[in-house]
């Protein structure tokens, strides 16, 4: 059996799919690695590490593989590449990739999303929404100390004090609590809000304050956030307007993923921060969680600087890919059975990431959306997937562990 590890084409996109180090683990498990020429190059992975790990670099790679590995979903036309039956992972925005998904149906591929893996406890291992989370909470931490036109921790020096920054952060998911973490070790004063309840015990275990609105709390199923009305939300944006206005540096988690980011943060709220202050937002690709920003961009509003983020883990491509390809080897391992790759649909892990198989969208919200509701016929197997949470802030309830 053969695996093959995808270049990355999209643009911007520095990680990849497996590092060196790991290589030996899919080894061990029984299969040849096979890797496309400078997959890890911008992740600082030349072919050579490969090779001298006991991969094969090889230009007919996707061709040869039963099992593609890749960061983001290959495009249709490397897609039509590989052969029948050969099955990929990587993550698959199924409700923006519609399109992919039809095509991967009709080209009998197997398609495993990585965003779609359950948020269970035994597949924790397996979760790469919680390791990229992970690396983009740390980034966005040291964006805004970068941005930021003072010092973060606390100075006493025969000059003076100067007092440690003010830090906000929205969201207390992997992401969040990873740059509370980041800030609080770099020296700033912080607090957080998250809608959860039990947010507020890993905000303070963090060593930041737990800002409590006295607002009712947003718990969904799953440790998700549930969606709020409009009503609640213009409530939660009024009750936050003072201490955002009094912070220096605002960093904002809240992801909905396949979904618009909530608008946690209106324009007007910026405009009331002080001078020289700074805004990370972490979900602007997504929409946004404040008003105004813009993916891969800094712009002003009022008197601060708004870096928007775009595809924030790739700006830490080795350790962001470092924690993928073991997601990766957890995933793969899961599903080899005596050195084959043996996915067994029963399997809940399994079947909840899978979006195609055999000529089927097995993935069931997908499929309604592509293929309208089911006729009256048996239903079997592969039909079974949940519907996963249609909304959440950043990451769930258990995130501490995922980190």
């Amino acid at each position: 059996m053969k695996i093959a590890v995808a270049r990355e084409t999209r643009e911007g996109e520095s990680r990849v799919a497996m590092v060196p180090e790991l290589v030996g683990k899919l080894t061990d498990l029984g299969y040849d690695v096979l890797v496309e020429p400078d997959a890890g190059a911008r992740a600082e992975y030349d072919d050579q590490l490969y090779v001298d790990a006991g991969a094969v670099v090889s230009g007919s790679a996707l061709a040869e593989a039963d099992v593609v590995i890749a960061v983001n979903a290959l495009t249709s036309d490397r897609a039509r590449q590989l052969r029948a039956g050969a099955a990929t992972m990587s993550f698959l925005p199924v409700n923006s990739s519609h399109d992919l998904v039809v095509d991967l149906r009709d080209m009998d591929i197997t398609a495993f999303a990585m965003e779609l893996v359950p948020r269970i406890s035994r597949a924790q291992s397996m979760d790469a929404l919680s390791s990229q989370a992970l690396v983009s909470g740390y980034r966005c931490a040291i964006v805004a100390a970068g941005l930021l036109r003072r010092f973060f921790p606390l100075n006493m020096t025969a000059a003076g004090t100067v007092q440690p920054a003010q830090v906000v952060v929205l969201g207390a998911g992997v992401a969040g609590l990873q740059a509370i973490a980041t800030s609080k070790r770099l020296g700033a004063v912080v607090q957080a809000y998250d809608v959860r309840a039990a947010a507020a015990e890993e905000i303070r275990s963090m060593g930041a304050k737990s800002i409590d609105l006295e607002l009712e709390t947003l718990e969904g199923s799953g440790g998700y956030a549930r969606e709020m009305t409009e009503d609640r939300a213009a409530r939660q944006r009024e009750m936050l307007a003072p201490y955002i206005a009094n912070a220096d540096a605002l960093i904002t988690t809240a992801a909905v993923p396949g979904r618009t980011a909530p608008m946690l943060v209106t324009s007007e709220m910026v405009e009331q921060m002080k001078p020289g202050s700074v805004v990370v937002d972490l979900a602007a690709e997504s929409g946004g969680n404040v008003e105004g920003s813009v993916a891969g961009k800094v712009v002003r509003i009022g008197h601060a600087q708004v870096w928007g983020g775009e595809n924030v883990p790739s700006q830490m491509p080795g350790p962001a890919s470092k924690l993928y390809a073991q997601n990766i080897v957890n995933l793969l391992t899961l599903m080899t059975h005596e050195g084959e790759f043996a996915p067994d649909f029963d399997d809940e892990v399994v079947i909840g990431a899978a979006v195609t198989h055999a000529g089927r969208i097995v993935h069931e919200p997908t499929r309604e959306a592509i293929e309208g509701p089911a006729e009256d016929e048996p239903v079997d197997q592969y039909a079974e997937a949940a519907d996963p949470p249609t909304a959440r802030l950043d990451l769930p309830n258990d995130s501490e562990d995922r980190t």
